[in-house]
């Protein structure tokens, strides 16, 4: 049995999945980048994205998951059984019911993270949308015109970054 108890998953049994994975070389990455890249790969998932935001409040059923966001009950207890083999979830026995919860609380905050960045590049790109459609910058500064030097597309596409600080810098 795992450290994780009856339904969780151990680190060990984690990395084992990663090892038969081929097409890792671990010699070029250390454990906690494999790690994170399945992770990652898990939870490339939208309906996966849907059930971690609904285990962020307390442990829940399949049924209920199934119901709440109406997916059949089969396919979101193949989408836990992919996710508790990459510890994202745990299960936990509750008499004859199996509750789901998530393995760490700060998956969600990682998964907001990132819906902030693709929100961000969302916004950049429809300012982009605004330079060739108006001729103009993002923001209302000045462009020569709407074949410039390429600047504004850049920008906008990839935004300036500052080394140590989250970027917060707005196309120019």
């Amino acid at each position: 049995m795992s450290a994780g108890g009856q339904f969780g998953t151990s680190i060990r049994d984690g990395m084992a999945l990663v090892q038969m994975c081929a097409w890792v070389d671990a010699r070029d990455m250390d454990e906690i980048e494999i790690l994170q890249a399945e992770i990652m790969r898990t939870l490339a998932n939208p309906r996966r994205l849907r059930i971690i935001h609904r285990l962020a409040g307390e442990p829940v059923e399949v049924g209920r998951i199934a119901a709440d966001l109406g997916i059949s009950q089969p396919n979101v207890s193949q989408h836990l059984a992919v996710m508790r083999a990459a510890g994202v979830v745990e299960a936990e026995r509750a008499g004859r019911e199996v509750r789901y919860r998530l393995s760490d609380p700060e998956i969600v905050t990682a998964c907001e993270l990132m819906r902030g960045v693709l929100s961000r590049r969302l916004d950049r790109l429809a300012g982009l949308s605004d330079v060739v459609r108006l001729g103009s910058a993002p923001n209302g500064a000045e462009s020569e015109s709407p074949a410039d030097d390429g600047t504004a597309l850049t920008t906008a596409l990839h935004p300036p970054m500052s080394v140590g600080a989250p970027s917060t810098a707005s196309t120019r």
